[in-house]
C-alpha cells in the first residue's frame, strides 16, 4: 500500500467485500449439513445427485466459465469415472478394488482423459473444440457398449456400494457434500489465484494475457488435467448412486445440463455455477411432467437469461457493481511513487532492430528498419495511419516473425512467434484498443500483469499453500501501488468495463508496470484524452524513463511526442522517413510535408 490513508479504506473495502462473498456460501453449507434433519429420503437422493453434478461442474467451470472453452462433451469424464470405479469394484477388469481406491482411479482415469480431450483446445477453437468434445463423449460411449467383459455392454454393471462411514443413506450424502464442498473449495482457490486470472485473461483478452507472459498451454493443460479428475470422481459417486449402470444412463441431455448450468449461472463466478447446477438437478425432479421437456426447458432457461440477464445469476448476486460511481472523476497521477515500484538500475539497455522487413502479400508493412530503444529514453514513432507504427511494436512482441532483419536486446538475439516470453526479458506494452478483463475488477486487471512474478505452483494454488498465499500478498500489494501510482486506487475494487475510456488508458499502463519493466512500448495512449489527461500522461511517461525503464511511444498527438521524447523516429509507408531529436524533425521538410503539414 502507498500510506496510510490509501491503505485503510481498500483494507476495509476487501474486508467486507470478503465477508459479503462468503455469506451465500455459508447459507448454502448450513443448509446441506442441516438437510438430513428433514429426514425425506427423495429430498436426499435429489441433493446427492445435484452433488455429484457440481463436483463434475466445479471442474468444467474453469474450462467454459473461466477458460471461454466450448465443452458440450463433458459427460464423457463422468461416463468413465463410473464405469472404471464399477468395473474395479466389480472385479471385471482385476482382482476386485476397494471402492474407495477404485473411486481414486475413477479420478486420474478422468484425468487422463481431461488432457487428452484438452489437446485439441491448443488448436481448436469454439464451435470446432465443441464438436471435438462431443466425438470424445460418443466414442467413449460405443467402447462401453463394446467391451462387454468389462461394462457388461448393453446390459450394464453394478455400480459400488461404499462401506461405512460414507455406506448408503445419508452416510452417502455427506459423502457427496463433502467432496462438493471439497470440489468448490479448490475451484475457488483456483480462481481466486493468478491461475484462474490468466485463464479469464486468455478468455477474454488473449493477446494482453501473452504480453504478461501467460503461457496458455501449459495453462490449459493444467486445468483440462484438472477438470477431468474431478469429473472422474463424479462419475464413480454417480455410479453408486445409480446402483446400476449402463450407457443409456449418460445421455446427452445430461452433457447439455453441465454446459447450461454454467452459462445460467455466469461466467467467471463459482458461486453462480453452483446454484445453477443445483436448480437445473432439482428442476426436473419437482416438476415430474416437464422430464421429457427438460432439454426444451433448459435451452429456453439458456435463452431468457441471454436476453434479460446475460451475467447470468453471477450478476444478479453481484450487488456491489450496481452501486453508482462517482461522477466527474479525475486522473491524478502520483509519479513519485514510482520508485517503490520499478526496479530502477544504473545498468543501460538496448533493443535494437536493424533493417526490419515485414510484408503482408503484397504490402510492405515495414521495409528495411533501424530502431533503438535506450534504458531512461523515450523514443517516439510516428506517422500517417498505416505507416507501420503498430506493426513495429507487433515484431518487437513477438507477434509478428519478419521476413528479414534481426531484433537484439543487449546483443542478443530475440527470437519471434512466442510473445509470451517477452515478460520474460521484461518488455511490457499497452495496446492501441484497451485490452480490459471486463467482468473483472480494476485490481485483478492490474494483478494479470504481475502474473510471470508468482512462484506457487498449480497445485500449490489448487490447495491455498503457503506459497501461494504469499504471492496473492505480494501481487496484491504491487497492485495496489501501480494503481495509486496512476491515480485510480479508489477504483480498484470496481468491475473494469465500468471505467471511463481515459481512465482504462490509464490502467493499461498500471497493468504494464507490474511487470516492473526495462522497456515499455505505449501504443497510442494518449487517444481519447482531454489536453489535462494528455498533460498528466505525458509528465508520467517522462517519469517512468527516469526510473531507467526504456519507453517506444506510438502516438499521433505530435505536441506530446515532442514535448516528451529524447528522439523522434518518422514512418511513411513502412519506411523510415527521418529519425532525430525533436527539433529536427520539427524542422524536417519532409515531415512536414508528409505528415505534420504546414
Amino acid at each position: 500500500m502507498t500510506d496510510a490513508t490509501a491503505s485503510a479504506p481498500a483494507a476495509g473495502a476487501s474486508w467486507l467485500g470478503k465477508l459479503e462473498g462468503k455469506v451465500s456460501w455459508i447459507l448454502l453449507g448450513v443448509a446441506g449439513l442441516l438437510l438430513p434433519l428433514l429426514d425425506d429420503s427423495y429430498i436426499g437422493v435429489i441433493a446427492q445427485r445435484a452433488y455429484i453434478y457440481w463436483v463434475l461442474s466445479a471442474g468444467l467451470n474453469l474450462v467454459v466459465g473461466y477458460a471461454g472453452q466450448i465443452a458440450i462433451g463433458w459427460v464423457s469424464m463422468l461416463t468413465l469415472g463410473a464405469y472404471t470405479t464399477a468395473a474395479l469394484t466389480a472385479g471385471t477388469a482385476t482382482e476386485p478394488w476397494h471402492p474407495y481406491l477404485a473411486l481414486i482411479a475413477g479420478g486420474v482415469v478422468g484425468a487422463v482423459a481431461g488432457l487428452v480431450v484438452g489437446l485439441p483446445a491448443l488448436r481448436l477453437r469454439t464451435f470446432y473444440f465443441a464438436m471435438t468434445t462431443l466425438g470424445f463423449a460418443t466414442i467413449v460411449t460405443q467402447v462401453a457398449l463394446a467391451w462387454k467383459s468389462v461394462t457388461g455392454g448393453g446390459v450394464g454393471t453394478p455400480g459400488p456400494v461404499f462401506p461405512w462411514p460414507f455406506d448408503p443413506g445419508w452416510g452417502f450424502y455427506y459423502f457427496c457434500f463433502i467432496l462438493a464442498a471439497l470440489a468448490t473449495w479448490m475451484t475457488a482457490n483456483i480462481a481466486s489465484s493468478r491461475f484462474g486470472r490468466a485463464l479469464v485473461a486468455i478468455r477474454d483478452a488473449e493477446v494482453a494475457a501473452e504480453a504478461s507472459g501467460i503461457a496458455k498451454p501449459k495453462l490449459l493443460m493444467a486445468v483440462f488435467l484438472f477438470a477431468g479428475a474431478l469429473g472422474g470422481v463424479a462419475g464413480g459417486l454417480f455410479s453408486s448412486l445409480q446402483s446400476y449402470i449402463t450407457p443409456d444412463a449418460f445421455t446427452f441431455e445430461i452433457s447439455v445440463l453441465f454446459f447450461i448450468a454454467i452459462l445460467i449461472g455466469g461466467r467467471g463466478s463459482i458461486l453462480g455455477p453452483a446454484l445453477g447446477t443445483i436448480i437445473l438437478t432439482a428442476l426436473p425432479e419437482f416438476a415430474a411432467p416437464l422430464v421429457q421437456w427438460s432439454t426444451f426447458l433448459y435451452a429456453a432457461l439458456l435463452l431468457v437469461i441471454v436476453l434479460v440477464i446475460p451475467g447470468g445469476i453471477a450478476d444478479l448476486l453481484d450487488y456491489k457493481n450496481r452501486r453508482p460511481l462517482e461522477q466527474h472523476r479525475e486522473i491524478a497521477p502520483r509519479q513519485e511513487l514510482l520508485g517503490r515500484l520499478l526496479d530502477k538500475s544504473d545498468a543501460k539497455h538496448t533493443i535494437a532492430l536493424k533493417d526490419i522487413a515485414l510484408h503482408f502479400g503484397g504490402v510492405r508493412a515495414i521495409d528495411g528498419l533501424d530502431l533503438e530503444i535506450r534504458s531512461g529514453e523515450v523514443q517516439g514513432l510516428i506517422g500517417p495511419n498505416g505507416s507501420g507504427k503498430t506493426t513495429t511494436l507487433n515484431v518487437i512482441s513477438g507477434y509478428y516473425a519478419p521476413k528479414s532483419g534481426t531484433l537484439m536486446l543487449d546483443g542478443r538475439s530475440l527470437p519471434f512467434g512466442q510473445p509470451h516470453l517477452r515478460a520474460r526479458y521484461r518488455i511490457a506494452r499497452t495496446f492501441q484498443t484497451p485490452r480490459l478483463v471486463g467482468a473483472a475488477s480494476v485490481l485483478e486487471n492490474v494483478m494479470i500483469g504481475g502474473t510471470v512474478h508468482g512462484h506457487a505452483s498449480f497445485a500449490e494454488a489448487t490447495l491455498a499453500l503457503p506459497r501461494n498465499r504469499r504471492d496473492e500478498k505480494l501481487l496484491h500489494e504491487a497492485a495496489m501501488q501501480a494503481l495509486a501510482t496512476v491515480g485510480l486506487e479508489n477504483l480498484a475494487g470496481v468491475r473494469a468495463d465500468r471505467l471511463q475510456h481515459s481512465e482504462l488508458r490509464f490502467m493499461e499502463i498500471a497493468r504494464a508496470l507490474m511487470l516492473r519493466p526495462a522497456f515499455l512500448m505505449l501504443d497510442e495512449p494518449a487517444a481519447g484524452l482531454s489536453p489535462e489527461e494528455i498533460r498528466r500522461l505525458g509528465s508520467l511517461i517522462k517519469a517512468i524513463s527516469r526510473e531507467g525503464t526504456g519507453v517506444l511511444l506510438v502516438e499521433h498527438h505530435a505536441d506530446l511526442i515532442f514535448d516528451i521524447c529524447d528522439h523522434v523516429t518518422v514512418l511513411n509507408l513502412g519506411k523510415v522517413l527521418a529519425a532525430g531529436t525533436p527539433n529536427e524533425i520539427r524542422s524536417h521538410r519532409e515531415v512536414v510535408s508528409a505528415y505534420l503539414g504546414a
